[in-house]
């Protein structure tokens, strides 16, 4: 092997992984890990059976710090799987693991989702039918938007609705309810305020992406400005010496 193939990324660099069985719970953690340190949210890879893995990148010491945020995030709700921090990997290994590549292309073609800095709510359920029920419900029980939903192998499925913190959490605590009516509720998420990282690696579903168009002036208007411009006159001043001056009044005064 030559030494350019198995040049490492810069030697400060490193990646940090987190695995959980859930994905809502997954996102949580990613949250956390974001807001812990200065790290970059490469994106999830799901394996099946509801193995979601977060992947952070960054300095080796801020991918340490957000790591262990995300692993006591995810032991505190019972859904820790594994960890893992990889100082200086070699490009080789980024260039293998898919992750980077497709989500570079989700955020080129996506666009602009109009539900972006709202708060996120997420709610797993096994089954598809209890977490379209559950969806239904929420959709009627407070103000907020579905904005897509997730399937992470093993029947769990996650409906993801975004709108105000007050009105998610309301949503959520209907939703759970009906999940457990229907079928078997798994894991529930809110996100009070999303980072930028996050919110470019959630699903959105078509409907709520708006594709960022160019501000072009009206033909018309642009023809209108060519004839104004054409049609400038020159003003022409009057002769000077045509102009009568009234004449000078003798002194009458003693």
């Amino acid at each position: 092997m030559t030494s350019s193939s198995r040049s490492p990324i810069p030697s400060e660099s490193a990646l940090g992984l987190v695995s959980t069985r859930s994905f809502p719970a997954i996102v949580g953690v990613a949250d956390n890990m974001l807001k812990a340190a200065a790290v970059r949210l490469v994106g999830y890879e799901k394996i099946g059976s509801g193995y979601c893995t977060a992947v952070v990148r960054g300095g080796i010491s801020d991918v340490r710090l957000a790591i262990d945020a995300g692993v006591d995030f995810a032991e505190n709700i019972g859904q820790l799987i594994a960890s893992s921090v990889i100082p200086r990997p070699l490009a080789n290994l980024e260039q293998v693991l898919p992750i980077s590549g497709r989500l570079s292309r989700l955020a080129t073609e996506q666009g602009y989702s109009r539900l972006s800095n709202l708060a996120v709510g997420l709610l797993e359920t096994r089954g598809f039918p209890a977490m379209v029920g559950a969806a239904d419900a929420m959709l009627k029980a407070a103000d907020v938007h579905l904005s897509s939903y997730e399937m992470v192998g093993d029947g769990l499925c996650t409906a993801i609705i975004r709108g105000r913190v007050s009105d998610v959490a309301v949503a959520i605590e209907v939703g759970m309810h009906e999940a457990d009516r229907i079928g078997e509720l798994h894991a529930v998420m809110i996100i009070p305020r999303p980072l930028e990282d996050l919110e470019e690696t959630l699903p959105v579903a078509s409907c709520w992406i708006e594709k960022r168009q160019p501000i072009a002036l009206p033909i018309e208007l642009k023809e209108t400005q060519k004839e104004l411009v054409g049609q400038e006159e020159a003003i022409e001043l009057p002769d000077l010496r045509q102009i009568p001056v009234p004449e000078e009044q003798p002194n009458t005064l003693p």
